[in-house]
């Protein structure tokens, strides 16, 4: 089907919204001695409707990431068919747990023994979810996390589970702390992580504002949204 005008000028747009951030991430990659292949780059379509992840799709992205459960479910369900990787980056609620399962194919949110326990339950067959425990850098007990001397033993329990896969540690960075001092911490849990877990390498850090800081200290998987995907719509 052809496009019309409009939409050819969003999906330049987006085209070039894309490119800019790929080029930033290669430049910071190569700032820190690092092959830019070695990152995957997560475009977080928060609120955004499931013909954007089809236009970005068709610009080649395969890694698409969801904060809710509902919204990741429902473009899912309506995208099948596109060959997308699903990421869930939000909080998971326990009762929520065997829906997000279904959907995603990358949990970075596993944050406490009980949503680790119901996602297990929810396994159909022999299927593995790929999950990381997600660490609270911040003083606040109310943030999403598990506080970083308590990680080791949460992913332990994860290895416990035979139907997840340990990948690794994910993070938001403190609005109150250096990006790069943040990420330094992350990557000593991260290191003491794979004293248990070997296999689980990737690191999952940065966003728009702070991913240099967190390629520079290890980060494998970035999360970025607005900066692709434009402003998010108008919540009713």
């Amino acid at each position: 089907m052809t496009q019309g005008p409009d939409e050819a000028q969003q999906q330049s747009a987006l085209a070039a919204r894309l490119s800019a951030i790929d080029e930033r991430i290669a430049d910071a990659a190569r700032q820190a001695g690092r092959d830019p292949a070695e990152l995957t780059r997560i475009v977080v379509t928060k609120f955004h409707p499931a013909s954007l992840v089809t236009q970005l799709h068709a610009l080649g992205v395969r890694e698409v990431g969801e904060n809710r459960q509902q919204e990741l479910s429902a473009k899912e369900a309506e995208l099948n068919a596109l060959d997308v990787r699903w990421h869930f980056i939000g909080q998971g609620q326990t009762n929520k747990a065997a829906a997000i399962r279904r959907s995603a194919d990358v949990v970075h949110s596993v944050d406490r023994s009980r949503f680790a326990d119901a996602l297990h339950r929810a396994a159909e067959g022999d299927d593995m979810l790929d999950v990381l425990v997600q660490v609270n850098l911040t003083d606040d007990a109310g943030r999403g996390g598990v506080a970083p001397a308590e990680a080791p033993a949460l992913a332990e329990h994860v290895l416990s589970l035979p139907s997840l896969r340990l990948r690794g540690v994910m993070a938001v960075a403190p609005l109150d702390e250096e990006p790069a001092s943040a990420f330094a911490r992350l990557r000593g849990i991260a290191d003491e992580l794979r004293t248990v877990a070997p296999s689980a390498t990737w690191i999952s850090a940065g966003m728009t504002g702070d991913f240099a800081e967190a390629i520079a200290a290890g980060a494998t998987h970035l999360r970025i949204g607005s900066a692709i995907t434009g402003p998010r719509p108008e919540r009713g």
